[in-house]
């Protein structure tokens, strides 16, 4: 099935490409689209979905065929002592009009300077991820990842945004030490994109014209 991704994130690209593998996915720069939706919601799932629907717009638009399916997904991290924060700000966490666009890096350090010494360190991914279709028919999963904030960053290359200090209790380390492999099998996003793609593998796709068939 083709699957078109409304983002533009190569990190996100690579994680979903090696989870959907069954799956062909593109991004808006294969059809040579310039897309950046913001992202004004204050739900992952308001995020997800209108990113979805304005990509399909977009593709519908620029080609006679019915554009493929529109995967979307919006992504972040909350902490229980911030009340949930940084949630769907996590990758604006710490912009300002002085310094617009942190780094992994910066963010990861305000974060871990934000917490200090608190001794609550428990915090959740939560990854919201839509199937677009079409006007009204679309699907929906969100899945979370549970662990806690590491004292420090972690040294590990693995991963990207806030997984170097994304501690998991059971391992020992955090998400940037673990394979890609794990990560897929144990995170949020690869959650909701195999609960995705099980519901998408069942869809009775005879009569909707993809750009793309199976």
């Amino acid at each position: 099935m083709h699957l078109l991704l409304a983002s533009n994130n190569q990190h996100k690209r690579r994680e979903l490409a090696e989870i959907l593998a069954r799956h062909t996915l593109s991004t808006p720069e294969d059809y040579h689209l310039e897309f950046d939706h913001e992202e004004i919601a204050d739900t992952f799932m308001g995020n997800a979905l209108g990113k979805a629907k304005e990509l399909h717009e977009l593709v519908a638009e620029a080609h006679t065929n019915r554009p493929p399916i529109v995967i979307a997904d919006d992504s972040g991290i909350a902490v229980d002592a911030l009340d949930g924060r940084p949630g769907v700000w996590s990758a604006r966490f710490g912009n300002t009009p002085e310094h617009p666009k942190l780094t992994d890096e910066d963010r990861n350090n305000l974060l871990l300077n934000t917490l200090n010494d608190e001794h609550n360190r428990a915090a959740h991914y939560v990854c919201c991820m839509v199937a677009y279709l079409g006007v009204d028919h679309y699907y929906i999963v969100q899945e979370t990842w549970h662990g806690e904030i590491a004292r420090s960053p972690s040294n590990g290359g693995g991963g990207f945004g806030y997984d170097p200090v994304f501690l998991l209790p059971d391992l020992g380390v955090t998400v940037a030490d673990i394979s890609a492999e794990e990560k897929h099998r144990r995170s949020h996003r690869g959650k909701a994109a195999r609960r995705l793609a099980s519901l998408l593998d069942n869809l009775e796709l005879d009569d909707f014209e993809l750009g793309l068939s199976r």
